[in-house]
């Protein structure tokens, strides 16, 4: 979990003299598994506190500028959340011939509707995020967001999203999944199951609809973790299933997707790239058709991987990252 450690303090080895210089700046350290933690020096600490559902802070890091951490994983950084972002929003909606209403799941930094509202295509966006602290907090301290908070073709709601879909009665072309990652404890893991994908997200799909999901660290050694068996769950609903990837310095990791359809996803990167100049506004600082290329080009390890695995995610079967949400720790 995320620990955040004052000026001067000390490592200490197993004969407890100290080890290495003293610290002069806060560091904030990040348990990635067990025996492996990183961490980096703050500025500053904005703002720490809980939800009904998470435990939220904000830090002003000194390489990644101000990053917002919820239950201990560090959910986005300023300095390199375009890439995240552009990966996860782009794909789809370009791949879609018209997209024109998307549904967000998640999603309360406001930064997957900010990429969204870029496609002139789009009309109607509803974001529908369970955690109004959350998202009342982005909206009040990430500037970066703020037109699109304010765009009237923005619709937030604040709900789970498995209860808003399965009321609604609207379609959509496409569906974004930008939860947090699945978690032991965490408010958002019923969101991978294959019962989920294949009697609440496909029906609420138009004709041609795509469906995508960020689906946890997709590295060499960490994809087996969830990013693998999202990908091998959403195999047995959708026809067309799009797995890709690209590292996130931020992350310590290389970070992954799933894009799915009952439609062939299959533009070139040079068709990409004549969709990105028609119908997006501004210049995208990360993704474009060569781009997307080589993130869906997995390594040989990991493709062998996801062509092997036979894992399906369900409520009683579920994989989690390493970490424990905030009602995992209440009990």
């Amino acid at each position: 979990m995320g620990d955040i450690s004052l000026p001067n303090e000390l490592s200490n080895g197993n004969n407890g003299h100290a080890v290495g210089a003293q610290r002069k700046s806060c560091w904030y350290e990040e348990e990635i598994e067990e025996n492996l933690r990183w961490c980096f020096a703050l500025k500053s600490i904005l703002h720490t506190g809980a939800s009904q559902y998470q435990d939220i802070q904000l830090l002003d890091t000194k390489p990644f500028g101000k990053a917002l951490v919820i239950d201990g994983k560090l959910q986005s950084a300023e300095i390199d959340e375009f890439i995240y972002h552009e990966s996860l929003v782009h794909p789809a909606l370009l791949n879609h011939p018209n997209p024109k209403t998307i549904f967000i799941m998640g999603g309360g930094e406001g930064s997957t509707a900010r990429e969204i509202l870029r496609h002139k295509a789009v009309e109607k966006v509803i974001m529908c995020d369970i955690d109004e602290e959350v998202v009342d907090f982005c909206k009040s301290h990430l500037v970066v967001n703020k037109e699109a908070f304010h765009d009237p073709r923005l619709e937030l709601i604040i709900n789970d999203a498995r209860a808003e879909l399965e009321t609604r009665e609207e379609l959509y072309d496409v569906i974004i999944g930008d939860l947090a990652d699945p978690i032991e404890g965490g408010p958002c893991y019923q969101l991978y199951t294959k019962s989920f994908y294949e009697f609440i997200v496909k029906p609420k799909l138009n004709q041609g609809g795509i469906f995508v999901t960020q689906a946890g660290p997709a590295g060499i050694f960490s994809h087996t973790e969830v990013f693998s068996c999202i990908y091998n769950t959403l195999r047995q609903v959708f026809k067309y299933v799009v797995p890709y990837s690209a590292h996130i310095p931020s992350y310590a990791d290389t970070w992954g997707w799933v894009m799915a359809s009952d439609s062939p996803i299959i533009l070139t990167a040079d068709e990409l790239d004549l969709r990105i100049k028609q119908r997006i506004e501004g210049e995208n600082r990360y993704f474009d058709g060569k781009t997307f290329t080589s993130a869906s080009t997995l390594s040989k390890a990991v493709r062998k991987s996801l062509h092997g695995e036979t894992h399906v995610y369900t409520e009683a079967n579920a994989r989690f990252i390493y970490g424990h949400g905030a009602a995992y720790k209440n009990h």
